[in-house]
């Protein structure tokens, strides 16, 4: 059974995010490594996740990765919604890598799931157990109000996204992950409601 987190967590990579999606049910997104320095939106969208539902911040035990972590807090500079979640320097390298980090030590992507799992419960984040879990955001929502799957679907979209100030190259599903965390169901329709009115 995964463990719902009501706060977004940040990690470095893709397989990292994969990794914890086994066993977490919440909105994780990737710093893509060193590609935040220069992603305008994503810290944009970093900033406002962090005043809004709190941060998680997992990255690799090493250089790198406290490079990033350092990274984040100067440009969030709201610690107090800020969790940081360390990882042991294991010696090791992960299986997909022809050769292993500089430091010879396993990233995220490389703990076991077991050891990911206990590092979390010793954290005392809260978890929802999810037993009301509210009305979901979904693809059908968006499309019943045109943000895809229509002529001017890319119109509406980009509309939504400024609105919410959300990075322009969003996918539909991490829009979906997002939206869903950031606002409710009833602010959604909202939402959508003032961008077809804002085009009459």
């Amino acid at each position: 059974m995964k463990i719902k987190i009501s706060k977004a967590i940040l990690v470095e990579g893709k397989y990292d995010k994969i990794k914890l999606e086994s066993f977490i049910d919440g909105l994780i997104i990737t710093t893509n490594g060193f590609r935040i320095f220069k992603d305008k939106e994503k810290r944009d969208l970093i900033k406002t996740l962090c005043d809004t539902v709190g941060l998680i911040i997992i990255t690799d035990s090493d250089v790198a990765g406290f490079k990033i972590r350092n990274y984040i807090k100067s440009i969030t500079k709201n610690s107090n919604n800020i969790t940081n979640i360390y990882i042991p320097q294991i010696k090791g390298k992960e299986k997909r890598k022809t050769q292993g980090s500089k430091e010879g030590t396993l990233g995220v992507e490389g703990i076991d799931v077991d050891l990911l799992k206990d590092i979390f419960d010793k954290q005392n984040i809260d978890v929802s157990l999810d037993d009301n879990p509210s009305k979901k955001i979904t693809k059908m929502d968006l499309f019943e109000y045109g943000f895809c799957g229509r002529d001017n679907s890319s119109v509406l979209r980009k509309m939504l996204l400024k609105k919410l100030n959300l990075p322009s190259y969003l996918s539909t599903n991490s829009l979906l992950d997002i939206i869903n965390t950031l606002i409710s169901y009833d602010d959604f329709l909202k939402t959508a409601q003032q961008i077809h009115d804002d085009l009459q």
